[in-house]
């Protein structure tokens, strides 16, 4: 069965490799969002040929393609890690855990019409926007 991600690629005319189809069903499996790193530990799980290095230019080109979002979240106390995750055709924010680098999706109408308010404010339309929130977990 082909993965949302491989299904993408073969819209666009890519060429799908035993390994890229492994490192598109990783990502298309994904509940979180990955870095390069993670991608590669659960692909070699999968297919243990594959070397971080196919891993790092088949996300790159997924990335290009505009299939992958890349997200430079900073985590792990001040360091910026690339993640990824699908393209989505509905607008979210992000709320990163600086301390276990868990990242929470979610859309909040209230947000969304006080950015384009503020906007208007300054003589803009908003036409694009991403907010990132960092916290810790209250215990």
């Amino acid at each position: 069965m082909s993965s949302e991600i491989e299904k993408m690629c073969i819209e666009k005319g890519m060429r799908m490799t035993d390994q890229r189809r492994v490192i598109a069903k990783v990502l298309s499996e994904a509940v979180d969002h990955p870095d390069v790193e993670e991608v590669y530990r659960r692909s070699i799980d999968l297919d243990s040929r594959i070397s971080i290095a196919t891993v790092y230019r088949t996300v790159r080109l997924f990335e290009e393609a505009g299939i992958l979002e890349r997200h430079d979240f900073r985590v792990d106390g001040g360091e910026h890690r690339a993640r990824f995750e699908l393209v989505s055709e509905e607008h979210h924010d992000h709320l990163i855990d600086v301390e276990c680098g868990e990242v929470i999706e979610f859309h909040d109408s209230e947000i969304e019409e006080l950015q384009k308010r503020i906007a208007e404010k300054y003589g803009y339309k908003l036409v694009d926007h991403r907010m990132e929130l960092y916290g810790v977990k209250i215990k």
